[in-house]
């Protein structure tokens, strides 16, 4: 696949979470508690996204750049829609952005393209099981389960919808005024939660201790960047005592590394677990304004 170590970190944290849903699912199964499929589809669909994200879809074109950093004022990977690339042009320009922030812009851009990747995959699954639902001559309960999924699916493409045409807004405001220093957030993924919070069906009361939580989140976030980023550099270090042929110095940096890698898988696999939990509360609070 010709991954970056952050990558490959970021690959196994995904690969863990997916199969630890994969067998509560399978528990499930055994107990006839996913009657309807549905739990089994979104794990089908996650594994979708996993494959689609880390190139392992048959696909050349679907691999994601290796990191998430720019080299030398030159991204290595598009965009895909002409809008971000307009935007990012105009941002990279406007000389309102330090090296720092144009990076954090970046990764923001980077995670808008993976949320509209996300959302057209799930459009695509969705259509594909509106069609079997059409070709079904003779209506039965079953069907009317089926429907109920869909309902959930459609459900799940207006959130991610609405989630996109937030971020898109924001970027949009980013690119043309810079950074707010007072901003309360800083991460796309914490920026994005907060938005959706306040359009959920919190008291005040929930909305500030969910806001609380997400500043931790936030934190755990930035640690995570942080042993990314040394991650990164001891790869780069031991690339380069590997040509030295000092064996007790290679052995060193292969021990340093180790133990780096193993810490950013740690990190990746908790960060994305508690993005689960978050969204997932979220996505509640939402379903409620609906009622």
């Amino acid at each position: 696949l010709h991954l970056s170590a952050v990558k490959l970190a970021e690959l196994h944290s995904d690969l863990k979470i997916q199969e630890k849903d994969e067998l509560s699912w399978k528990k499930l199964k055994a107990e006839g508690l996913d009657e309807d499929g549905e739990k089994e589809a979104k794990l089908r669909r996650n594994l979708n996204v996993i494959m689609t994200k880390y190139g392992m879809n048959g696909r050349k074109d679907s691999q994601l750049v290796d990191t998430n950093y720019i080299k030398d004022g030159i991204e290595s990977d598009a965009l895909d829609d002409p809008r971000l690339e307009k935007l990012w042009s105009k941002a990279k320009t406007s000389g309102k952005f330090s090296d720092e922030e144009l990076d954090k812009l970046w990764r923001e851009f980077k995670h808008h393209k993976e949320k509209i990747r996300e959302y057209n995959i799930l459009l695509e699954t969705v259509s594909r099981t509106e069609d079997i639902h059409k070709n079904v001559i003779n209506p039965s309960e079953e069907n009317s389960v089926k429907e109920e999924i869909l309902h959930n699916k459609h459900r799940e493409l207006k959130e991610k919808l609405r989630s996109i045409n937030q971020g898109f807004e924001r970027l949009r405001k980013v690119s043309h005024q810079g950074y707010d220093t007072s901003s309360e957030f800083e991460e796309p993924r914490v920026i994005d939660l907060w938005d959706m919070a306040k359009s959920a069906n919190f008291t005040e009361k929930e909305l500030e201790s969910f806001r609380e939580e997400l500043k931790h989140f936030e934190a755990k976030i930035e640690k995570h960047h942080h042993y990314q980023k040394q991650l990164e550099i001891s790869h780069e270090k031991l690339k380069h005592v590997e040509g030295t042929g000092d064996k007790d110095h290679l052995n060193r940096n292969k021990e340093k590394y180790a133990m780096l890698q193993e810490k950013t898988k740690e990190l990746g696999y908790k960060v994305k677990k508690h993005l689960q939990d978050l969204s997932s509360r979220i996505s509640q609070g939402l379903q409620h304004n609906e009622l």
